[in-house]
């Protein structure tokens, strides 16, 4: 019988063969062909002037902890810069087909974390611009930060043009291989941490190996150790070590209360069962990040009958600047509605892009600010890059590229984007051609951001 396009039953869209997809994709280099998306088109604009606008919302006291903290580097500016990339990619020529994507994919983005069986696994881990959006916004954003880091590091223009290579490869290695895949397959795909040190050399496990250790103390435990002391009845309450930690009084506690309250209506039984369990005790505001200073987030600390802790993250979540940018097309996922609640966006799309995601994730909202929440430090961990030998960051730039292809291969368009990239080289040159040019404007926009 010949395979052709058939609808299931019960689903609202036709499901597509893999062969006609990829098909589809490669007719479509006819009119992208793949060496555009290497064409670098610069864009007049104020660096300076696109990135303050994002200060009209956060807290007023914060904006200059921002700035200092992007001011600390051209890598770390880049990282705290999402608006602006997404701001001139809107401006860059793209292939057509739109995803689920992260938004923020840089490799800094990338770590540790517990899943519910208490395995560390390894994968994406900051999802708050995530959004539908061109799947190309995604492996520019990655590429540029491979070669600004290797810059950091030092290594030579060679070194570094091979460093991003092999990370736009590793991504189309994955999109065709899991594209190869039945579909719930692909889904359970999932990097814990015996595998990363089954296929790690020496000198990259000893790196990784340090991180797993060090993330796997960091639990609520450890967390109130370290930001806690008893009061008067012997409670734990939060240090104030401001700007960095300040504890909650009065109606500002009483808000972050409710914002509790009506989280435990968005998560699972389960979940509303277990936290349950515990009393609120304290909560305090906490600055995290670089682009994220300024943001309302919190942390509450919650007690059960043991008098065992439970930490939790109260973070603001505002429109994705790739939704503000972005100009959605026929292939656009329909994950979005017009009143669309932004802590429930950053949820959902975790939950999609993640292999295996946090079950404390939820989200609640108070005078027109959307929160999502979290577990707090539950064996979150990072490899640090700083002192990374050539060899050792070559291998987690292309785990971190391999990633973000099982991330994106989880949208329907996987097939369609296998079939773009092929099965040579040219994707991955014309992406690592973009990446140098954009690292070039970084470097201005990091000179008038600082003034240099």
């Amino acid at each position: 019988m010949a395979i052709g396009i058939y609808d299931l039953e019960g689903t609202s869209h036709p499901v597509v063969p893999v062969e006609v997809e990829r098909a589809r994709g490669k007719e479509a280099r006819r009119n992208v062909p793949r060496s555009a998306l290497g064409e670098f088109h610069a864009v007049d604009r104020d660096p300076v002037a696109v990135l303050e606008e994002q200060n009209r919302t956060r807290l007023p006291d914060l904006i200059n902890l921002r700035r200092e903290r992007m001011s600390a580097s051209p890598f770390t500016f880049y990282r705290g810069s999402a608006r602006l990339m997404a701001h001139d990619l809107a401006q860059q020529q793209v292939s057509g087909q739109q995803i689920i994507i992260c938004g923020d994919a840089h490799i800094n983005n990338f770590g540790l974390y517990a899943s519910p069986e208490r395995r560390l696994h390894f994968d994406l881990n900051d999802f708050d611009e995530s959004a539908p959006g061109p799947w190309e916004w995604d492996v520019h954003r990655l590429v540029t930060s491979v070669v600004l880091g290797a810059e950091e590091l030092g290594f030579s223009p060679d070194t570094i043009e091979h460093l991003a290579l092999q990370t736009a490869q590793s991504y189309r290695a994955a999109i065709r291989s899991i594209s190869g895949m039945s579909a719930l397959d692909g889904y359970y795909l999932a990097v814990d941490d015996d595998m990363i040190a089954s296929r790690l050399r020496s000198s990259s496990l000893k790196a990784f190996e340090s991180a797993a250790d060090k993330a796997r103390t960091r639990t609520s435990v450890q967390a109130v150790s370290k930001m806690t002391e008893p009061d008067d009845h012997g409670l734990p309450t939060f240090k104030s070590k401001p700007p960095v930690l300040t504890r909650l009084e009065g109606l500002v506690k009483s808000d972050v209360r409710s914002l509790f309250e009506q989280y435990l209506a968005s998560v699972r039984p389960d979940i509303r069962l277990l936290v349950d369990k515990h009393r609120l005790v304290d909560g305090a505001r906490r600055v995290v990040g670089v682009g994220s200073v300024g943001t309302r987030c919190y942390v509450v600390l919650l007690l059960d009958a043991t008098a065992s802790p439970l930490i939790l993250q109260i973070k603001e979540a505002g429109t994705s600047v790739i939704t503000e940018f972005n100009q959605p097309n026929d292939s656009t996922p329909a994950t979005l509605l017009e009143d669309e609640h932004n802590g429930q966006r950053v949820v959902e799309h975790q939950q999609i892009l993640q292999a295996v995601s946090d079950p404390f994730l939820g989200w609640c909202s108070a005078e027109g600010h959307d929160f999502y929440v979290r577990q707090f430090r539950d064996m979150k961990g990072s490899v640090n890059l700083d002192n990374l030998s050539r060899r050792t960051y070559e291998e987690y730039v292309t785990a971190c590229g391999l990633l973000l292809g099982r991330a994106h291969a989880q949208s329907r368009g996987v097939h369609w984007i296998a079939g773009y990239l092929g099965k040579n080289d040219t994707f991955d040159k014309a992406v690592t051609s973009w990446a140098f040019h954009y690292a070039e404007q970084v470097h201005r926009d990091f000179n008038a951001f600082t003034g240099k």
